[in-house]
Formats: C-alpha cells, structure tokens, sequence
C-alpha cells in the first residue's frame, strides 16, 4: 500500500461507518465478508481533513482505472448505493471490489475474489469526478 494505511476524509468516513452499519444485514456471505474486512480496516484508517487528502486516493466519486493480471482492464466510478448504474460503470462502495478499492491509491494492488476466482487487481490511475461536491451535501 502505497500509503501505510487506507486514508479518508472525515465526512466520508463518518457516512461510510454508517451507511457499513445498516449494511451488515445482507445476506449475500461474499458480500458480508468483504464489508467485515473494509471495517476491520478502517480502524486502522488515517482520516483528514479535505485540505489534506491526498489527489489519488479513491473516495466517493472517484473515477478508477484498474487493470488485473489476465490483461482485464476497466474504468469504474465507485458511488454511493443509491448512484449505481451499471450501464455507466458506477459501482457500489458496498460491493466487494467497491470495498476492496476505497481509500487506496493508484500503483496499489489489491486481491478480490470474483466469479472466477481470486484475482490481483491494479488501481492504473485515480481522478475525482467534478460532482465530487454531491457527496458533502449528503453527509
């Protein structure tokens, strides 16, 4: 990890503990258990300020470019779970790549467990999108 730890804005990470505190209910096991690992990790987590996040750390909003070992790559938006829409490739932070990818940098690898099986994902680039604001007016 490029940074040491997952980092996250204050406000998105109170939002994130809450909206992970109503999600523990789901009944899909793989999806439980990437969330149990997402909140095991954010007690860890350095949480900022706005001024002091770093430019490519993935947030809320963020656009992600990630590529996996098979040649795979993909852009993606990971959103809130009310903002998925997979025709845009929007993505729920709730989802397990979604968890696996919150507050991680570009030229970090992850692993993510998929339909066919483990892969080694890496996080190519990492750009806020200009409706980056729309998530402070819901915090």
């Amino acid at each position: 990890m490029k940074y040491g730890s997952l980092i996250l804005e204050k406000k998105e990470y109170v939002y994130l503990k809450r909206i992970l505190n109503i999600s523990g209910y789901t009944g899909d096991f793989e999806v439980q258990n990437s969330l149990l690992q997402l909140n095991k990790e954010l007690k860890n987590a350095l949480i900022v300020d706005e001024s002091e996040m770093p430019n490519d750390i993935i947030r809320f909003n963020s656009i992600v470019s990630i590529s996996a070992e098979n040649n795979w790559k993909k852009t993606l938006q990971i959103v809130i779970p009310t903002e998925v829409d997979i025709e845009k490739n929007k993505i729920s932070i709730l989802t397990p790549l979604g968890a696996s990818l919150i507050g991680r940098s570009s030229n970090d690898n992850i692993q993510c467990t998929s339909n066919s099986g483990e892969q080694k994902i890496i996080i190519e680039s990492v750009r806020l999108d200009k409706n980056q604001e729309k998530i402070k007016v819901l915090i």
